[in-house]
């Protein structure tokens, strides 16, 4: 073979070389996009103070997909359930989550409590969702709580979480603070109380850094149990708490983190951004809501859809 015809064949495997390399690069990337598409992004109504309809209409203009709404829908769309709904269809979002409220441990509100999810997951399932979440008010002012009612809600918790079950809607608990379950260790006691059959988590990641906790920790703990996310920082302030919750990437949650141990699990679920108000006075929803969209977007590199 002369010196020519070699170096031809050379340049020809160069080629094929090449020509591997990109198609794997491109593989890795189209992958790495669909994985990342498995988390869904949402956004919570909270920050809006009741003004449901202009949180929709924010929301979609943004170019998010799923909603959180709240129990305070519940009264007065409980009997026109359609209308909400065809507002949701029209703004192209579904019901990522549903604020369904508080859970009692008391005997005597046993029943009220249980009936009370039970109806929000009726008018969960009409609205198109299939999630809701429960909070609590139980902790106490003075001391922490005790071994005993930690377990006590999360009994209350599985039951209704297993009636809900029966209608197709799944019962998150929303770890929170000032509630049972504002430190890691209570979380524990609570999730490894929880019957996975009837009830997962709703990790927040900013009350769960709030209470002494690592989320993106977390993440990987609960793997198994984990439904889905709230979103958000926190960060101290001269507050009566001394802390507010702000905007992702202003306060000292590692939301990056977060997101990279999400990415090692293969979680496929809602995160939804829940900021329970604007921290800043000078600031609208749709302003947090945009902030918020720029750190998914730019610095998470992010889609929202």
């Amino acid at each position: 073979m002369n010196d020519h015809n070699i170096t031809h064949r050379r340049e020809f495997l160069r080629n094929i070389v090449l020509a591997s390399g990109a198609m794997l690069t491109t593989s890795a990337w189209a992958e790495a996009q669909l994985k990342k598409g498995d988390i869904k992004i949402g956004y919570s109504a909270i920050t809006w103070g009741g003004k449901d309809e202009q949180a929709i209409t924010d929301l979609s203009s943004l170019g998010f997909k799923g909603i959180q709404l709240r129990a305070n829908t519940f009264a007065p769309y409980r009997t026109k359930v359609s209308e909400l709904k065809d507002m949701l269809v029209k703004h192209d979002l579904k019901l990522a989550m549903f604020s369904s409220g508080n859970v009692e441990i008391d005997p005597a509100k046993l029943q009220s409590t249980i009936d009370t999810h039970v109806a929000h997951a009726s008018f969960v399932k009409a609205l198109g969702g299939n999630a809701l979440q429960l909070t609590n008010s139980l902790r106490p002012k003075d001391r922490a709580p005790s071994m005993d009612e930690l377990k006590k809600l999360t009994k209350v918790m599985n039951e209704i979480g297993k009636q809900t079950a029966d209608l197709g809607v799944q019962t998150a608990y929303h770890n929170h603070m000032h509630q049972l379950g504002e430190t890691p260790e209570e979380v524990d006691v609570i999730v490894q109380a929880m019957d996975p059959r009837y009830v997962k988590l709703l990790l927040d990641i900013a009350h769960y850094k709030q209470g002494g906790g690592e989320p993106e920790q977390a993440v990987i703990k609960y793997k198994s149990i984990l439904h889905s996310l709230h979103l958000k920082d926190t960060k101290p302030a001269d507050t009566k708490n001394g802390y507010k919750f702000v905007e992702l990437g202003q306060g000292r949650v590692n939301v990056p983190a977060v997101f990279a141990a999400l990415d090692k699990i293969q979680f496929k679920g809602w995160a939804v951004v829940e900021l329970d108000g604007v921290p800043d006075p000078e600031k609208t929803p749709l302003v947090c809501a945009e902030i918020n969209k720029k750190y998914i977007v730019e610095t998470l590199k992010y889609p929202l859809a």
